[in-house]
């Protein structure tokens, strides 16, 4: 009871402490920055990507009144939530900055590196209009965003209030390797979207191997989330935030599975599937890396709040 009650004032305490808060700030990014991803797909496959001709301005202006339509506006309003972000992201790593005293060592040394993943983001969504849409840089133009989202979802997984179980085992590990075969298997989409490989194998039966590649990258993906997933379930006690985020994994990758083939057997020709796929993945990996950093938390110091723990650490270093 007394341990109980102990834990309870620990939290409320924690509650308004600069790494809590700090936390969902960077949560809250994240959702963004999903929206932002989303946004950037749509932009892709309405082929909006170089409807405004110069960069970072928009047919020389801010809002190009004159020249707006859907696909203008796609792509300008793709520009004014990524520069939003930047801005957002100067203001995080400031705010990291000035509670440094007050919260783990490393958080603003991550908080920089986000920053610097938002200014390559940036110069590689520039490179993508001055380049043509070169295939490449459009590659690399979503793993950086791709890595972005995932950093932004781990710090903040890590700051907010967590009180384990103590029952995790090597789930971190799997969770861990399920990350890397997702976010492999989503960089091999992006090649595949912007090399428009599925279009050209379906239509002329060019670059089929682009295309098989995706296929394959399939196997150790589903592999991982569905060892991952089963593990879990067996796993008694497991905490409610960890049992609560496998539910979701196992929704969104049968979802995953059914876009991919019904975006397969329609041609790429229903848009709205081919968006809700690409965002799919994404929401998927950013489920396994809130369930791989909790299910670390969890296996450190079970039952006891890790957050306050881990900003004693960090600031007695």
């Amino acid at each position: 009871m007394a341990d109980s009650l102990l834990n309870n004032s620990t939290a409320e305490s924690s509650a308004g402490s600069p790494s809590e808060r700090l936390g969902w700030m960077f949560l809250s990014m994240a959702v963004l920055t999903f929206f932002l991803m989303a946004l950037g797909s749509t932009t892709r496959v309405m082929n909006a990507g170089l409807s405004c001709p110069d960069w970072p301005l928009c047919y020389g202006e801010l809002v190009p009144a004159q020249q707006m339509n859907l696909q203008v506006f796609l792509e300008w309003f793709h520009r004014l939530v990524a520069s939003s972000i930047g801005f957002l992201m100067i203001a995080l790593t400031g705010m990291t900055l000035f509670w440094r005293k007050q919260i783990p060592r490393w958080v603003p040394v991550a908080a920089g590196l986000c920053l610097l993943l938002v200014i390559a983001q940036g110069i590689l969504g520039g490179l993508t209009v001055t380049q043509l849409l070169r295939f490449d840089i459009v590659t690399a133009h979503l793993a950086t965003g791709l890595m972005f989202f995932s950093c932004l979802l781990g710090i903040g997984a890590a700051l907010v209030t967590y009180q384990g179980t103590g029952v995790v085992g090597r789930l971190s590990w799997l969770g861990m390797a399920a990350v890397g075969c997702v976010y492999g298997q989503s960089i091999l989409g992006g090649v595949v979207a912007s090399r428009w490989a599925a279009h050209q194998c379906l239509g002329g039966s060019r670059l089929c191997s682009v295309m098989y590649s995706h296929f394959a990258g399939v196997v150790p993906a589903v592999f991982s989330v569905v060892v991952l997933v089963v593990l879990a379930m067996r796993t008694a006690a497991l905490h409610p935030r960890l049992r609560m985020l496998t539910q979701i994994m196992t929704l969104l990758l049968g979802l995953q599975v059914v876009l991919g083939v019904s975006t397969l057997r329609l041609h790429l020709q229903v848009v709205a599937l081919t968006v809700a796929h690409q965002a799919i993945g994404a929401a998927l990996l950013g489920s396994l890396v809130l369930f791989t950093v909790w299910a670390w938390r969890d296996g450190r110091e079970p039952g006891g709040d890790h957050r306050s723990q881990d900003l004693n650490i960090g600031t007695n270093l």
